[in-house]
């Protein structure tokens, strides 16, 4: 049965109701948030005259919680214009319009008789065939099948999302015994490609996978504070960002996400867990039921592990808890050799090993920390899955791990990691000591660029399901690249496409990374169909690397300035005008000359979580690598009869000279950063590199032919200029930009509007480019903007003189 969902009906508004909503809005689909009725009047509706039948008070906590979550940050919606596909009702007016509905998500408060009441609800009104789900992190899901029709079996199944669901990328997929297998299947896919999830088949077992393994490391990692004497900053500082973990590491997590959220889980998996090896980890120590008795739960209560204060002089300050006292005290710089050490390794299966080996505090943290976690992750199986490949993705999307356990334990070694756990009393499953004996050495390994599991029970190694459809440059890079430089890989994709790589810091741009641009398509040229510029990195790029600017500037090296703007300008033409189609694949951070190559392209296949920006301005410059030029060049293909030209260059310039930077894909494309039939959005990170080679080879196959390069650009001149420097005027006088801020403001003015020119004037893009060069190299001979590049680069420091 082929399966459309076209609306989908979201029953609970609160905060992961709201939320799951706003998911389903981002991508397009009609939604139906419903919530309970009030059952008494506010003050505020009493002064009004209003009753309890009225529908603003009827639809008060859903419109409430709604509101509350189009509030909070970040934001739920990649726009404001997604919100037209929400409406809002109550249970007791608007369940029958369920029946419209593709999908039912339920999502109120975790009571299972609360829960039964509602599927009571559902039941009268749902069509058959409808999929119906459950959002629930605890209950477990064929206690709430029990009692229901066969066709409401048959299609019902736990979703559990994780908060915040538009940015955390895990979604569990738990069925019942009655639980056709179809829907499963169905749900898995749609999940992957329309949601953007990681989509983990769950067993029906207590917390599922991700909050059965992640609460236990963070309980672990409480118990093991106090055996090796760990302060709060210690151990945010080993299990944060060296490890491959977020930033808010373990304790700053726990503040955030509430520590009465974790009590919860932890006190349900002892209740609910008693064959459990590992149970005692669950029992709370002594300092966290202190904690709890003095509601210390995070940032809700305003103190946790971390507590925010004003010293003496009204600055804020953070203080952490000592544990031993309870009481809070400043922060304390840690001190490690083992960390010092992993921040000379980009590679993160490396840093695993020198942490591993280290001497120090934290080499020890991390022993008696993992060997605890691949004892436990081995004994779930197949408790709570049967395929490791599944524990590890949970961990990654739910929590955020770069590295699932299973891929830690094969980074430092399968064996070294049993020597590890025996030294510590703790041993492996015996699945694991059988998988060695049959001569498989490791969890993972790689075929032909395709990421390959031990199957336990065949002990083969099989291809993930769905992974073949992925293209992860880490697997192909070491068989399939064709050149490389310093900064760039070039990595033959299959089917004629290639794929360009940048691998600086923060992959910003410059003369490596511009030769290799360049080098990339010569060869693409030559011999190939299409070229893709993407990576797998945290982020596409952050733009041009404006130390090499600042050095430049800084020697009065005026020409090297000029020429190296050149180049840069250059290759982004070179991108558009390229014999062959070149499409980027932006993901993340993708700003100032990131931005600028995507404005170049025959099209951008982005990540739906694309932060795009022109953000020159910041630094005292304005865009040099073609953006400026861009942007009047696209000002002047919206001109149109009868409107006022100034207003539509006004808008093209404002998103300039504000820096704006998109907050999601969709926005990018309001901010005017993509266009019209020239981008297309991927849900699925893991899928983006895979979508950008479908599409090169769409344009190659119908045909591709480079455009021209333009002469039919109409710039405004003093005509627009005069409006520029009046907003800039205005602006200085009122002191909401300073005095260099306005200049910088006319000079993008002047290569908007064509220059000093008596009456509007087409001119090509040639023309465009050497203005924007020419403003470009002369902001770099201003004192003030080498300020604002060296404060960036030393994090605040003086100029010298």
């Amino acid at each position: 049965m082929k399966r459309t969902i076209k609306k989908v009906a979201v029953l609970g508004s609160g905060i992961m109701g709201s939320r799951i909503a706003c998911h389903f809005a981002n991508i397009g689909v009609e939604v139906l948030l419903l919530d309970i009725a009030p059952k008494e009047l506010t003050a505020a509706e009493q002064a009004k005259g209003l009753d309890l039948s009225d529908k603003r008070v009827k639809n008060r906590i859903v419109d409430s919680s709604l509101q509350n979550a189009l509030k909070s940050n970040p934001s739920p919606i990649y726009s404001k214009s997604v919100l037209h596909q929400i409406s809002t009702g109550n249970f007791a007016d608007n369940m029958k319009d369920i029946t419209s509905c593709d999908w039912i998500i339920e999502v109120v408060v975790e009571n299972l008789e609360i829960k039964k009441s509602v599927f009571d609800q559902v039941e009268q009104y749902r069509k058959p065939g409808t999929l119906i789900a459950s959002n629930t992190s605890g209950i477990p899901i064929h206690l709430m099948a029990e009692g229901r029709s066969e066709d409401f079996k048959k299609h019902f199944c736990g979703t559990h999302f994780f908060n915040p669901p538009r940015y955390l990328r895990l979604l569990e997929i738990i069925p019942t015994p009655y639980t056709d297998p179809e829907i499963i299947d169905f749900l898995l896919e749609y999940g992957d490609l329309y949601l953007g999830k990681t989509t983990v088949l769950c067993k029906d077992t207590p917390a599922f996978i991700a909050n059965r393994v992640g609460v236990f490391s963070i309980m672990s990692l409480l118990h093991l504070v106090q055996k090796l004497d760990l302060t709060v900053e210690e151990v945010d500082k080993f299990s944060g960002p060296a490890l491959g973990r977020p930033k808010s590491a373990t304790f700053r997590t726990s503040d955030v996400v509430g520590l009465d959220t974790m009590i919860n889980v932890a006190n349900g998996l002892v209740q609910n867990a008693p064959n459990d090896e590992s149970k005692d980890a669950f029992v709370l120590p002594d300092y966290v039921k202190k904690m709890q008795e003095n509601k210390w739960l995070g940032d809700k209560t305003s103190q946790g592990f971390y507590k925010k204060v004003k010293d003496k002089d009204g600055k804020s300050e953070i203080l952490s808890l000592d544990l031993k006292t309870l009481e809070y005290k400043p922060q304390q710089k840690v001190k490690s050799t083992t960390l010092d050490e992993t921040k000379k390794i980009d590679n993160l299966q490396e840093r695993m090993r020198v942490y591993a080996k280290g001497k120090d505090k934290a080499g020890e943290f991390f022993r008696i920390s993992f060997a605890g976690l691949f004892e436990y992750v081995s004994n779930r199986i197949p408790e709570i899955s049967d395929e490791l490949y599944r524990i590890d993705d949970a961990m990654r999307a739910g929590f955020g791990w770069e590295l699932g356990p299973f891929e830690v334990w094969d980074a430092i070694g399968v064996k070294e990691g049993i020597e590890i756990m025996e030294q510590h009393g703790k041993k492996p499953a015996l699945w694991v000591n059988d998988m060695l004996s049959s001569g498989n050495a490791s969890f993972y390994k790689i075929e032909n660029g395709i990421k390959q599991y031990y199957d336990i029970p065949t002990k083969t190694y099989k291809t993930i399901p769905g992974r073949d459809s992925y293209i992860i440059l880490d697997n192909i890079r070491p068989t399939k690249t064709i050149w490389k430089n310093k900064g760039t890989t070039l990595t033959d994709l299959g089917d004629g496409i290639l794929n360009l790589e940048f691998h600086t810091k923060m992959n910003t741009i410059d003369g490596e990374v511009l030769a290799g641009i360049n080098k990339a398509i010569d060869i693409a040229e030559k011999s190939y169909k299409g070229l893709v510029i993407g990576n797998d990195a945290a982020n596409f790029s952050a733009g041009a690397n404006v130390g090499m600017i600042f050095m430049m500037a800084v020697e009065q090296e005026w020409d090297e300035v000029n020429m190296a703007i050149k180049m840069f300008q250059d290759t982004s033409m070179r991108i558009r005008h390229s014999a062959i189609p070149v499409i980027l694949a932006p993901h993340n951070l993708t700003l100032g000359g990131g931005c600028e190559f995507c404005l170049h392209a025959d099209h951008v296949q982005l990540y739906a979580e694309t932060y795009m920006g022109l953000v020159e301005f910041g630094v005292g410059l304005i865009p040099g690598g073609g953006g400026s030029k861009e942007f009047a060049l696209r000002a002047s293909d919206e001109f149109k009869e009868g409107q006022i030209d100034q207003n539509i260059l006004k808008d093209r310039f404002l998103t300039i000279a504000m820096a704006k930077v998109s907050t999601s894909a969709l926005e990018a494309f309001e901010l005017g950063y993509l266009q019209t039939g020239k981008f297309s959005i991927t849900m699925n990170r893991d899928r983006l590199i895979s979508d950008a080679k479908t599409k090169a080879l769409d344009l190659a196959n119908a045909g591709y032919s480079a455009p021209v390069p333009r002469k039919d650009v109409k710039v405004l001149g003093n005509s627009g200029l005069g409006m520029v420097y009046a907003g800039a005027n205005s602006m200085r006088s009122g002191n909401y930009i300073s005095e260099y801020d306005q200049k910088i403001s006319q000079k993008l003015g002047y290569v908007m509007c064509g220059g000093d020119l008596s009456a509007p004037t087409i001119v090509n893009e040639q023309y465009l480019l050497d203005l924007e060069r020419e403003a470009f190299v002369s902001l770099c001979t201003e004192r003030k903007t080498l300020e604002r590049i060296q404060s960036i680069i030393t994090g605040g420091k003086p100029l010298r003189n």
